[in-house]
């Protein structure tokens, strides 16, 4: 059975996470498992009476966190199937290892930890940057009705994985998909590929929107309820994205673009849009070869 996985800490925008995740259950006809992690030393048996005392008071407060996450899935989705686990460890190292198993793993933005001026908590960027499956940041305002998925799409491959991934979800929304291609000069296609130090801009964005014709091409047809916007922009990524994802529902990333090196596995791109979009963010590995 498909498995969307969730992590809590008792934080708003965490229980706004579970909210999302459980529609998102919904939609793929999946089962919700919420996580919520816990220091590992409370499974232990104290020998102080003392320090038994605090071990059941942290468990209670991790029982209370899941009881009141649950409540919150079963209060937005009643038919979707909820589990409920405390498993000791760090925050990501509980989600990662969980991941494993699911078919989609959500975190929210910011967490009890998060400070005046972090955007983006510790535990969501290891998620999306590590996550075995996509990962969903969930980003306020969360949006409660069915509005455009937007993509950026680059031509590389992680960006083929998530432009199938935004016309699956967009599907299953009944909603239409943006996709978006920014640029600022001419893209080199390949290594050593020399590319002109002055170019017309006019005829460079007819060949973007060539090139994004064709990213998009096979995903129309196996889609064909899917209504599309293509948007070529003369700007930076990150800002054509992050302005694009106002009012949509869900914006969509792969994890490395063109200039992505091998050993980062979320590239710059991907991480302005866990900072400063402006709904929930999905980070999608490349398919493996």
């Amino acid at each position: 059975m498909k498995q969307i996985l969730v992590g809590v800490d008792g934080s708003g925008i965490s229980l706004d996470a579970v909210e999302w995740a459980a529609r998102e259950a919904r939609l793929h006809d999946a089962s919700l498992r919420i996580v919520h992690a816990v220091v590992p030393w409370l499974f232990d048996v104290p020998a102080d009476p003392r320090v038994s005392a605090v071990r059941e008071w942290l468990h209670d407060n991790g029982r209370a966190v899941l009881a009141k996450a649950v409540a919150a899935a079963t209060a937005a989705e009643p038919a979707v199937k909820v589990s409920a686990d405390l498993i000791p460890g760090g925050p990501a190292k509980v989600l990662l290892e969980a991941a494993q198993d699911a078919d989609m793993v959500v975190v929210g933005s910011t967490g009890v930890g998060g400070i005046a001026g972090a955007l983006l908590g510790s535990t969501a960027l290891q998620v999306v940057s590590y996550a075995p499956c996509p990962a969903v940041a969930v980003r306020p305002p969360v949006g409660r009705a069915p509005g455009e998925v937007v993509v950026g799409v680059d031509g590389s491959t992680s960006c083929r994985s998530a432009v199938r991934f935004a016309f699956q979800e967009a599907a299953l929304r009944g909603a239409g998909v943006r996709a978006v291609l920014a640029f600022t000069h001419p893209i080199s296609t390949g290594p050593g590929d020399m590319q002109p130090l002055v170019y017309d801009p006019a005829l460079l964005a007819v060949e973007q929107e060539r090139a994004l014709a064709e990213s998009l091409a096979g995903h129309r047809q196996r889609h064909p309820d899917v209504a599309v916007v293509r948007q070529v922009v003369h700007a930076r990524a990150a800002r054509a994205l992050a302005e694009a994802s106002a009012g949509a529902d869900l914006l969509v990333v792969g994890s490395r673009g063109r200039g992505g090196f091998t050993g980062l596995l979320l590239g710059s791109v991907g991480h302005a849009m866990l900072h400063h979009a402006r709904c929930p963010v999905a980070v999608i590995r490349p398919d493996r070869p």
